[in-house]
């Protein structure tokens, strides 16, 4: 019973999360975002024993390739409806032909999207998308929030993410390894802009906005090879959350992280 989820991998490389619903004898299973070649979406679904035709939807957050991947193809394989808002249906590098073969279905901020025993609701970020969106997903007893590829918090976000049973958020960088990195000014400017990622420090901002009288899991997601570590962002976290570091459930980019139920 209730929600359950679980990362096929989380990184610049390539995202993907698996959120599922139970009740009784029916399961809901979507997939938000496909940041990986559709051979390589399956074999990271089949480690957490799933199939693609057990799939009933997918979701797509923005047009960046390590969120979008496989989706279009894998929708199409799978015969199941992909989501995604009208600004990243137009900003998707692709022929109308293509977008014809798929079941393609608008969603848009604050407008909720019922499968199955899911309802799940789309909201607005500030990001260098065309039009992006987050995604929270609740069975009517828990609810799992979920915020990566955001510059920066706002209060909407804030309003929207309130009392989750769960929560996975970007932690993408440590401002002092992005300033000493070596990638040139202007990829930096945009990673730590306003419009862009979120450092450890503004994740544990967002954090401390909410209300965490329900929040039983915390995941950091969306982690920089290059310009931050597990131990920084868990550390950033925990502090906001009273709990020691291992608390912080850290999304990997090879192994994402396994079941979590909400």
């Amino acid at each position: 019973m209730g929600i359950r989820f679980a990362s096929l991998g989380s990184g610049s490389e390539g995202n993907s999360l698996l959120v599922e619903a139970r009740s009784g004898s029916t399961v809901t299973r979507v997939l938000l975002d496909c940041g990986f070649s559709l051979k390589e979406t399956e074999r990271r679904l089949q480690r957490l024993a799933v199939e693609l035709h057990q799939l009933d939807a997918v979701l797509i957050t923005h047009e960046h390739s390590d969120h979008i991947g496989c989706g279009l193809t894998l929708a199409r394989r799978a015969a199941i409806p992909i989501y995604m808002s009208w600004g990243t249906s137009q900003a998707i590098k692709t022929t109308a032909s293509v977008l014809e073969q798929v079941d393609l279905r608008m969603c848009t901020n604050a407008a909720p999207i019922g499968l199955g025993d899911l309802q799940i609701l789309p909201y607005t970020v500030p990001h260098d998308a065309r039009e992006p969106l987050q995604f929270t997903f609740t069975d009517g007893a828990t609810r799992l929030g979920v915020l990566t590829d955001i510059g920066a918090g706002t209060p909407y976000v804030t309003q929207v993410l309130n009392a989750c049973d769960a929560l996975v958020l970007e932690c993408n960088h440590d401002k002092q390894m992005l300033a000493q990195s070596r990638y040139p000014n202007s990829l930096k400017a945009r990673i730590g802009g306003s419009h862009g990622h979120l450092s450890n420090e503004a994740a544990a901002e967002i954090l401390t906005s909410l209300n965490r009288s329900r929040l039983r899991h915390v995941v950091a997601a969306h982690l920089s090879r290059q310009n931050n570590t597990a131990a920084l962002a868990a550390e950033a976290l925990a502090g906001v959350l009273g709990a020691e570091p291992a608390a912080v459930v850290i999304a990997d980019q090879e192994q994402g992280f396994s079941w979590l139920q909400a």
